[in-house]
């Protein structure tokens, strides 16, 4: 079976934009203390940066099981998945998105994979993830849906 593992890691351009906490910080602090204004921007920075990192998911597809995050599904249940990338990958976050899909988007992680659900007690239609590899992750849930035999 094939697996696949992937953390959806926060772009650099994300801890670009969270350093603008920075001059806020010392604008509200310097005139009260120059040294709590620097502490206070530099705790403030960091603490945003560390919770980016941790709170980035991992997407896995290993033994039959697709986790994406905190969820995960048996790769039985599951259709054909079909990756998207550009402008197709933006139509299917926003213009053809069924609001009842099970999704994991970042937004510094444009291209995404569709994975039907074949599951009929399960009212989500879909699965929507973000992946920067789409084909690698695409292939590897078709690839682990096959039974053993068939490889």
């Amino acid at each position: 079976m094939p697996e696949y593992r992937e953390k959806l890691w926060p772009s650099p351009w994300l801890f670009v934009i969270i350093a603008l906490v920075i001059p806020a910080s010392l604008l509200v602090f310097l005139p009260i203390s120059l040294l709590v204004g620097v502490l206070t921007a530099a705790g403030l920075y960091l603490g945003s940066a560390a919770l980016l990192v941790l709170a980035s998911p991992t997407v896995t597809v290993s033994g039959g099981v697709l986790r994406a995050g905190k969820a995960s599904i048996e790769t039985r249940l599951l259709g054909e998945a079909v990756p998207f990338e550009d402008a197709e990958a933006t139509l299917e976050r926003g213009q053809r998105l069924d609001a009842r899909a099970w999704m994991l988007l970042r937004g510094w992680v444009s291209p995404v994979v569709r994975v039907p659900l074949e599951d009929p007690t399960d009212p989500a239609p879909y699965w929507l993830v973000s992946s920067r590899r789409p084909q690698e992750m695409a292939a590897a849930i078709n690839g682990s849906r096959r039974p053993a035999s068939s490889n």
